[in-house]
């Protein structure tokens, strides 16, 4: 496993088990902008008009996702609670030296580094407005008798990890969601919309990030 450096110039690890990079090749940095924070999270902040919101990341990963996220909430005044599930979780070595320290303010940086790893043992505050937890689980472990806000969903691909996109995987991840919640990943195919179509989700096709012409953003009815 090893860093490769994306289009936008931010890194990202290439998993030689899976066969497949964390982020996009096109840009990390820019991926998690679009896909999670501005397509999921402020899309929900601007159509709900909340001060407060509770996301599931499903595939934490290297935990740029939280860190976009946990900026956009301090600079907007959010509230944020963040729940990440990741099956096999990075070393902090390898997460620390991802270089991502340069696209978060400092103060979130320091705080993602000293509580990263009390955050698999119970939830952390980051700060006063963030809140945050990573669960050491296969997905269809997870349980949670709180619902979320938003679900960013960023398994890998369905060609490398099919098991993620199973009806039954995001039936199961589903279920935590709110009605009125939004579900975001950066994929979109037709056995994945209808899937979520039969989930009971208004299916959006939006704007994908680079590399990607189109990623799918759901609404739980």
């Amino acid at each position: 496993m090893g860093f490769v450096v994306t289009a936008d110039g931010s890194n990202t690890l290439y998993h030689a088990e899976v066969g497949e990079h964390y982020h996009s090749k096109h840009g990390a940095l820019q991926e998690s902008k679009h896909v999670f924070v501005h397509s999921g999270l402020a899309y929900y902040v601007q159509q709900e008009c909340v001060d407060m919101v509770a996301i599931l990341e499903v595939g934490f990963g290297t935990g740029l996702n939280f860190l976009q996220s946990a900026d956009y909430a301090c600079r907007e005044g959010l509230k944020l609670r963040y729940c990440g599930v990741e099956a096999y979780p990075l070393a902090a070595d390898v997460v620390f030296a991802t270089g991502y320290d340069n696209y978060v303010d400092g103060r979130i940086w320091n705080g993602f580094k000293n509580g990263y790893k009390d955050a698999w043992e119970d939830a952390v505050r980051l700060n006063a407005d963030v809140e945050w937890r990573i669960v050491h689980q296969k997905i269809l472990d997870f349980k949670c008798d709180q619902l979320f806000d938003v679900v960013y969903f960023d398994a890998f691909a369905a060609i490398h990890q099919p098991e993620m996109w199973t009806d039954e995987t995001l039936a199961h991840i589903c279920q935590f969601l709110k009605v009125g919640g939004v579900f975001v990943t950066y994929a979109i195919t037709g056995n994945l919309k209808r899937s979520m179509k039969a989930l009971g989700f208004k299916i959006e096709k939006a704007p994908g990030a680079l590399g990607k012409r189109e990623m799918l953003r759901a609404v739980k009815l």
